[in-house]
């Protein structure tokens, strides 16, 4: 996606220790035309599939999420970092955060995912594939199906993309990082 790349290059910033920084149009400040061009590419992508629910974590996949949902008229589902007291039918997994190096019990209710549920999981990054490690364990436990993964931005150098492909699911990257050593971004 040609238009995400060039806002990449513009204005991203990168850091030490494989960390982009694209805070001020994607996952802090967003800008809505991008965000919608995001989610339209992510339908076009996914076509085909019987999806009957988009999935994500939050925070930062939501937006991504909302916008794939709209598009598709599907009800959209975020995986919580904390477990509310008021959630019933709680199921839980593990997962790691790349950004925050910390772990996190996150959870969603088995009312919201379930047997019957043909899933498009949505989010901002694909690094490790932590998140996705994690959402992979909570479908397994609800009996869905994941159809398909998408990600606004991959980091290839990274195990992730890897990691998902090699287990046959089908990802989709819109933007494929494939170094940022020496605070260089290249993108393929």
């Amino acid at each position: 996606m040609e238009a995400l790349k060039q806002r990449i290059l513009q204005d991203g910033k990168c850091f030490p220790g494989g960390i982009l920084k694209v805070d001020s149009f994607i996952n802090h400040q967003m800008d809505p035309d991008l965000m919608l061009n995001i989610a339209k590419e992510f339908v076009e992508r996914f076509k085909g599939k019987p999806i009957n629910k988009v999935v994500t974590i939050e925070a930062s996949g939501i937006a991504p999420a909302i916008m794939v949902g709209y598009l598709l008229h599907l009800p959209v589902v975020f995986v919580k970092k904390k477990q509310p007291k008021t959630m019933e039918n709680m199921l839980t997994s593990t997962v790691h955060s790349f950004t925050k190096d910390r772990e996190y019990t996150v959870c969603i209710s088995n009312d919201f995912l379930n047997e019957t549920d043909h899933i498009l999981f949505i989010d901002d990054f694909l690094a490790n594939g932590n998140a996705s490690l994690g959402m992979i364990d909570l479908a397994a436990k609800a009996g869905a199906t994941i159809e398909g993964m998408g990600f606004v931005i991959e980091k290839a150098f990274q195990n992730g993309g890897r990691q998902l492909r090699e287990r046959n699911i089908h990802v989709e990257s819109l933007a494929i990082v494939d170094s940022l050593d020496d605070c260089k971004i290249v993108l393929r």
